[in-house]
């Protein structure tokens, strides 16, 4: 009995310096539940500027935050509409890179 008490003892002990040691990891890039849970804040953020400026299609233009790094890609209808919707993004809060991947349909 006193070695199944110790077994369990331990096994709990190891089970929790493994979750210690990786607690907060996402699946995505090994990125922590903090800046994954930032990275989504900004992500909404840029949307939703973009979906109340009339210059800008959100619909047609995705945005993926990862490590505050913003990338835009989609369809742009033109180099104006492209060039907004970075601008958008760059002055978004927490924003530290803009990818502007937008192609311009002609």
């Amino acid at each position: 009995m006193q070695s199944m008490i110790r077994a369990i003892a331990f096994a709990a002990v190891a089970a929790t310096a493994v979750l210690g040691t990786t607690a907060c990891s996402v699946a995505r890039d090994q990125q922590t539940v903090g800046s994954y849970v930032d990275d989504a804040a900004i992500t909404a953020a840029v949307k939703a500027k973009m979906a109340e400026d009339k210059n800008v299609s959100a619909t047609a233009i995705s945005v993926e935050t990862l490590n505050g790094t913003v990338q835009l890609s989609g369809f742009a209808k033109s180099e104006a509409e492209k060039a907004r919707a970075a601008e958008i993004a760059r002055t978004t809060r927490n924003v530290r890179e803009v990818r502007n991947s937008l192609v311009v349909r002609p």
